[in-house]
């Protein structure tokens, strides 16, 4: 089904495959005359040709790229315009949209969501932006349809920020990235490494988008095959696969923690951007004669069937027909995996109870957002459905179109119409399933969607205050047969079913009557509207010549999402809060953590107003004087604050705040055996914490324990790899830090405090 090659291949004239080994040269001098210089035929992948094309810098290993338009959604735009703001913001210097899809939904808070609405529009009408009002669109179709190019870049601060099938190269950053692009810098990274998917053969009856997508993210997510990389789509599969097909597999991309994507594009493609009244944006991408890539992964689409991303991760996958006839055996291997991810919160976790006759019942379907919202999936599952219905018990389903272009069209072919009559409801676009601010379920209960993750809590239950469900991650048309099925799992494959494949007609006018465009029309004069909940960024402070931090989180799974970091759902109205949401941190994972970090950060509020250090938190005196007996060391030239241990944290969504809001804290660094994703990492470092490596699995520290770094000022700035730490409270045990690579740039940033301290420094220094 799915092969991963140990080496490098060589890429001849899109078909032919040679491995890098011993064999290359014969077979590639066979092929082409003559074995060509790797390193120019590394030159000849789509993605080094786009990356190319908008790199700044003269050195191709060091990348300072620049983009071509930028997209935000109404979690992550308020908190970057302020920081833009903060950092001397004038105009939008490239394309932005401002996207309505998370926060629509939420009512927590009051007026709050919708003052961030405003907020928005305000800015965009102030600072030359688009401006999409909810319920328009989720924010990756609307790009989709409005914003993608042939050849272009975009950066979204949203983690599913992926364009590839439309032969847009696309990364999904944190808040501060764009804030960068906000004030005319660049993007800066090392050359990823580029990684083919060849897809050869054509998907059987019944098996969608997500299907494959599941299989890819299965084969490469714990491996890490493709980690930070771009992945390249190639190969005569391709042609098999429509463009709404191509689009819900490169979505899902994301799930492999991969860097970017992008697609050859054909005649399908072409005829999407001449669907959407945008034939100028199209352009054929395809690799050159000859391209090498670090790897490859070969997927013969036409073995895949149907899958299922059983909890807690989309890696977690097992075709439906094995976990049907093996049903006992795998729920007790999901349950086994489900108490590493559930912590020590005594739940009683259990699937088992779902089992009826040998079958798996499932109290919920939802088919949403980016990845299960779009028309093909839609109308497949019409199809499905028709003339059926979903019953009366326990059993919902769910089914949100990703845009208003695409509900009209689905209202006008009927397909609506067939939905509705089974029972199932229709709602407008929104976001809200994929991060747990819609459609949760009961407790205990087991959901199958056609989202993008399936993470504890991802639907919107807290662990913390005894509630479980899960979710597991499908494709809409083995949802649409379970539905056909009143809940009992079913896959697609098992139904008797003609798929009509009714052409899209896209209606423009929707977003012409009701989406705001000063793209290059800045408006000055505006004002800003800010709500109550609006807050700015918190004074932060630069770094010192020594740090004291205390170890107040300590998480030993093997990954560490985002969203435990900083829990999505309910949390999300506050995102524009910077102290409020920090209240959020840790919640659902450790919640003592606040009270423990807030507790250190009394002493750094005390030394920065230049008060007493040692009355402010009565148990640094001890510290320092501990730390006294071997070097010198004062509050006044000693930051003091906290970080939490995680094995591998930072999978999962792009946003900031998982970041942020140790920040806000006053947390200064986070050790870790690796970092899951660049994303976490760089959100890290732009807010001014130092992502520390120690990969050793025995820790010389613990929860509790405070740790110091003398002389990290100097480290950074001289560019030291390694630094010595010691534990306390330990008699001073040495150990040592790795900072992995940093930029110039980052580095500065580490010294100055986080990106905007950096920014504010550079406006002084140019008045």
């Amino acid at each position: 089904m799915i092969k991963l090659y140990d080496n490098g291949v060589y890429l001849v004239n899109g078909t032919k495959i040679v491995e890098d080994n011993i064999e290359a040269v014969p077979t590639l001098n066979l092929e082409c005359g003559k074995a060509p210089v790797k390193e120019e035929a590394y030159k000849g992948t789509m993605a080094y040709k786009i990356l190319e094309a908008h790199n700044t810098s003269d050195d191709m290993q060091n990348l300072h790229i620049k983009f071509d338009k930028l997209a935000s959604h109404d979690i992550t735009f308020v908190g970057i315009i302020q920081t833009a703001r903060a950092s001397g913001l004038e105009k939008f210097p490239v394309p932005y949209v401002l996207t309505n899809c998370h926060n629509s939904l939420c009512a927590v808070g009051g007026t709050i969501n919708e003052d961030d609405h405003m907020f928005g529009l305000s800015c965009a009408k102030k600072y030359g932006g688009m401006y999409v009002p909810p319920h328009q669109a989720v924010i990756h179709q609307f790009v989709r349809e409005m914003f993608a190019g042939g050849g272009k870049m975009i950066l979204g601060s949203d983690s599913h920020t992926r364009y590839g099938a439309l032969g847009t190269m696309a990364i999904g950053e944190g808040g501060p990235e764009l804030v960068k692009q906000l004030l005319n810098r660049t993007y800066d990274i090392a050359m990823p490494s580029v990684v083919a998917v060849y897809l050869t053969g054509k998907p059987q009856k019944g098996v969608g988008p997500q299907d494959i997508a599941l299989a890819i993210i299965g084969a490469v997510f714990e491996n890490g095959y493709v980690n930070n990389k771009v992945m390249e789509f190639v190969g005569d599969g391709i042609a098999n696969l429509s463009a709404d097909y191509r689009i819900g597999i490169d979505v899902m991309t994301t799930e492999t923690t991969c860097l970017s994507s992008i697609w050859t594009t054909d005649d399908e493609i072409k005829e999407f951007y001449e669907i959407h009244k945008r034939h100028e944006d199209y352009k054929e991408l395809k690799p050159d004669d000859i391209a090498y890539y670090d790897g490859m992964i070969y997927v013969d689409l036409s073995e895949i069937k149907p899958m299922i991303a059983m909890p807690f991760h989309p890696s977690n996958v097992y075709t439906i027909d094995e976990l049907n006839a093996n049903m006992m055996d795998i729920l007790d291997d999901v349950e086994k995996k489900a108490l590493v991810s559930l912590g020590n919160n005594n739940i009683k976790y259990t699937l088992k109870d779902k089992v009826r006759n040998g079958k798996l019942y499932v109290e919920q379907g939802v088919i949403a957002g980016c990845a299960g919202g779009g028309f093909e999936n839609i109308c497949d599952t019409a199809d499905i459905l028709r003339g059926k219905y979903i019953g009366a018990d326990e059993f919902s389903l769910s089914v949100y179109p990703s845009s208003q272009p695409v509900f009209m069209e689905l209202v006008k072919n009927g397909a609506i119409a067939d939905i509705m009559a089974t029972g199932a409801t229709v709602r407008s676009a929104f976001c809200g399933p994929c991060f747990g601010a819609g459609d949760v379920p009961p407790n205990n209960g087991l959901s199958i969607r056609h989202s993008t993750r399936n993470f504890p809590n991802r639907e919107g239950s807290k662990v913390t205050n005894g509630q479980i469900a899960s979710v597991a991650l499908m494709d809409a048309r083995s949802i649409a047969a379970t539905a056909a099925n009143q809940g009992i799992l079913t896959s697609a494959m098992d139904m008797d079913v003609d798929f009509n494949k009714p052409k899209y007609f896209f209606d423009s006018k929707i977003y012409e009557n009701r989406v705001y465009n000063g793209i290059g029309k800045p408006q000055p004069d505006v004002e800003v509207k800010f709500g109550p909940n609006i807050k700015d960024w918190p004074v932060m402070s630069a770094l010192t010549d020594n740090m004291v931090l205390k170890v107040v989180s300590e998480i030993h799974d093997p990954v560490t999402t985002t969203d435990e970091l900083i829990p999505s759902g309910e949390t999300s109205s506050f995102r524009s809060n910077p102290l409020g949401l920090a209240e959020f941190t840790l919640s659902r994972k450790d919640p003592t953590y606040v009270g423990r970090a807030k507790a250190v950060q009394l002493a750094e509020k005390a030394r920065v107003a230049g008060e007493d250090v040692f009355i402010a938190c009565p148990e640094i005196e001890e510290v320092f004087k501990k730390i006294n007996e071997k070097f010198s060391s004062k509050p006044e030239d000693t930051q003091i604050g906290s970080l939490i241990y995680a094995v591998k944290p930072g999978d999962g969504s792009a946003r900031e705040q998982a970041a942020s809001c140790q920040k806000v804290l006053g947390g200064f660094a986070n050790i870790a055996k690796e970092y899951a994703t660049k994303r976490y990492r760089s959100n890290l470092i732009n807010w001014g914490m130092l992502p520390f490596l120690f990969e050793n699995d025995h820790l010389p520290f613990e929860n509790g324990d405070y740790i110091f770094i003398k002389d990290i000022k100097n480290a950074i700035i001289n560019k030291e790899n390694i630094v010595k730490a010691y534990v306390v409270n330990k008699d001073m045990k040495e150990f040592e830090l790795k900072t992995g690579s940093l930029t110039d740039d980052e580095r500065d940033i580490i010294v100055k405090g986080c990106l905007i301290n950096y920014y504010r420094a550079q406006m002084k220094a140019e008045v």
